[in-house]
């Protein structure tokens, strides 16, 4: 069985023109598609990630503009961490500081949260698995992946054995579960369970090689006695959905076939891009939208 590191993680925004600007502007990352929610099809879906949209790199936000602001607790994500060069926390201090966001900096990593409150987490730590985005962030700053999540279980112990059993994540020590190019916690929450909203964490997804390896990982999770989506067809790659014990809603994802299949590699997320299945509804996908920067 392959490592289910972290294939991408969806939140959700108010206000997808001030996501755009922060995650591309700030972080640096790139836009490498822009679509819509495939269940929803009147909100956006925009995935932000490294220079060819690799699986790991990417962090994709849903745009449900009047939303209300998200409440920790529970059954719910409370922070995504990225990696980032293992000398590049202070210039990354700094460069946050400057956009105005309050830093907290601790042992090899930097705490902070975006506009609306997203919690997230930039970790020192080598990696060479993916190619960073460095237009609007240099080579030797810009964040190179997602290391992982801090998931706030109603049922830690349940968690557990999605994370153990299913996951093949190793336990260690202060709710810590690691595999090769992942890291994992299960953190002590709040009393009472959290609400989704903007500034949240809607699911995480985890990475499968390919669809025979999903079906395989569906009958496990079927076989732990947690209900599936069944496999869906998301066109840039293949899913299957469960919500673990826990309250966290878990995708499993495949590796391709990636956004590069029906872009232009050197114009990913310039323009809206549709599914095939979607495609013959563009006219009136696109008079639901507001305009977003090109």
């Amino acid at each position: 069985m392959s490592p289910h590191a972290i294939h991408h993680v969806t939140c959700v925004t108010a206000n997808i023109a001030e996501n755009m600007r922060f995650y591309t502007e700030v972080l640096g990352l790139r836009l490498v598609k822009r679509s819509v929610n495939q269940d929803d099809v009147r909100a956006y879906h925009l995935f932000y990630a490294d220079e060819v949209g690799s699986p790991g790199t990417d962090i994709t936000f849903f745009d449900w503009p009047g939303m209300a602001a998200n409440v920790p607790g529970a059954a719910s994500v409370a922070l995504t961490s990225f990696t980032v060069p293992v000398d590049s926390l202070r210039w990354w201090e700094l460069r946050l500081q400057q956009a105005g966001l309050f830093v907290e900096p601790r042992e090899g990593s930097l705490l902070f949260a975006d506009p609306e409150g997203q919690r997230l987490e930039l970790v020192a730590a080598a990696r060479s698995d993916s190619k960073p985005w460095t237009q609007a962030v240099g080579p030797e700053h810009a964040i190179t992946g997602i290391l992982g999540v801090d998931l706030e279980s109603a049922h830690p112990e349940s968690t557990h054995r999605v994370l153990t059993d299913i996951l093949g994540y190793a336990a260690g020590k202060d709710g810590l579960y690691e595999t090769e190019g992942a890291r994992l916690r299960i953190v002590a929450g709040s009393t009472g369970f959290g609400r989704l909203g903007a500034g949240g964490v809607h699911h995480v997804a985890f990475r499968v090689k390919d669809e025979d390896e999903l079906l395989e990982m569906e009958r496990k999770v079927n076989e732990a006695g947690l209900r599936t989506s069944g496999e869906i067809d998301r066109f840039w790659f293949r899913s299957v959905y469960f919500r673990e014990p826990g309250g966290i809603l878990f995708e499993l994802a495949t590796d391709g076939p990636g956004f590069g299949t029906d872009e232009d590699m050197a114009h990913l997320g310039e323009k809206l891009v549709l599914p095939p299945f979607l495609e013959g509804r563009r006219a009136e996908i696109e008079a639901g939208l507001t305009p977003l920067p090109s």
